[in-house]
């Protein structure tokens, strides 16, 4: 059975500007939280959290990097797609 803290997360969410921003985590809820108050990124507090859009488990920390490396590469209209495979 995997640890939980091995999991890691790949996320993309909407801030208020239409704007998405794509990131990782070992603790979604938590990240999440962080976001809305404001804590979670200079970008999304720049910008404000509207949404969770997508979410994708990882089995390591490396693996949810390279995915957030080739999320962050796709043009905004590509990037809820890419959640779909």
């Amino acid at each position: 059975m995997k640890n939980k803290e091995n999991i890691w997360y790949l996320y993309l969410l909407e801030c208020r500007d239409g704007s998405y921003y794509t990131g990782i985590t070992n603790n979604l809820d938590k990240r999440m939280k962080k976001h809305r108050k404001g804590n979670g990124s200079k970008y999304v507090k720049a910008r404000g959290f509207k949404k969770l859009l997508r979410s994708k488990k990882c089995n390591n920390k490396s693996e949810a990097l390279k995915c957030e490396y080739e999320v962050k590469q796709l043009p905004k209209f590509e990037k809820l797609i890419w959640f779909k495979n």
